[in-house]
């Protein structure tokens, strides 16, 4: 992450305009501008972004209330001023420490609770489907793998379960621990559509050594199966579809995929082991 003057103007009209106090260094990550403030005694996090699918994920996290998402403070088209997360636990370091079956619990429950019906008008949000636009031509042009995430994605698209307002980037980084609040979601991507998909990204994550740790990925996929009350079949669909994906992003991006490729892989070896078992 990149440091950045705390003085930027951007900042200034809401650090008037909420209240504010700055508290640390502002930096720029790949979700916008961001500040540590505090808003009378209260710990927070001032995010700035020009981005409209920053934009949507404030609307969202504001439509989620703190329930099983950072509290929101404030928001304003390009601001959000969020509570900060307190708690000295980390995702990524449980799973360092070898307690991965406890943090893919952590991030299933927080996901449910996002998935779950609320009362209030949801806000504008992006159709999955329109996601996934890329890796159809993607498929077409680099065939191999991609043309099985493709085929899972228009299956899963094509008998459509469980719809739900989802985060679009459950992973190990992006949920928090808020102390006695206990676990929340920050930075939402705005999507609708079916709940399993919000699984697949925890299958990559937190980084690929550990999401390709011998073993792992069959365990995970039965951790996430049991807990999220998903069939371990569409299950494994989704994680195809979204690997894929992801990897198309990344090629498009000048990025290397091959990460993102090896877990597609797997996934379809393992929907093939699972064919081949009914038979």
């Amino acid at each position: 992450m990149e440091s950045v003057s705390t003085s930027e103007p951007m900042f200034d009209q809401y650090l008037k305009q909420w209240g504010l106090t700055i508290d640390g260094e502002a930096f720029v990550s790949l979700n916008g501008h961001l500040l540590p403030v505090r808003q009378g005694d209260t710990p927070a996090m001032l995010k700035v972004s020009q981005a409209p699918e920053e934009q949507a994920g404030s609307q969202l996290m504001a439509w989620w209330a703190g329930d099983g998402a950072a509290p929101v403070l404030a928001h304003a088209g390009e601001a959000l001023l969020m509570k900060r997360a307190q708690g000295s636990a980390s995702l990524a370091q449980m799973v360092a420490d070898g307690r991965d079956d406890e943090a893919t619990r952590i991030l299933c429950a927080v996901a449910a609770r996002l998935h779950a019906p609320r009362s209030t008008p949801r806000p504008a949000l992006v159709p999955l489907e329109q996601w996934f636009d890329a890796l159809w031509s993607a498929a077409a042009t680099h065939g191999g793998v991609l043309e099985h995430s493709a085929k899972a994605a228009r299956a899963l698209f094509a008998a459509p379960q469980d719809a739900a307002v989802l985060h679009g980037d459950i992973h190990h980084g992006n949920v928090l621990d808020f102390g006695p609040a206990g676990w929340l979601a920050i930075d939402p991507k705005g999507l609708y559509g079916e709940r399993g998909f919000d699984f697949a990204n925890i299958l990559c994550n937190p980084d690929e050594a550990s999401a390709q740790a011998p073993g792992r990925f069959p365990r995970r996929i039965a951790i996430i199966s049991q807990a999220a009350g998903i069939e371990r079949h569409r299950l494994l669909q989704w994680v195809l579809a979204w690997a894929g994906l992801s990897a198309t992003w990344m090629i498009e991006d000048g990025a290397e995929p091959e990460g993102r490729l090896a877990l597609a892989r797997l996934a379809a070896s393992a929907l093939d082991g699972s064919a081949r078992g009914s038979d």
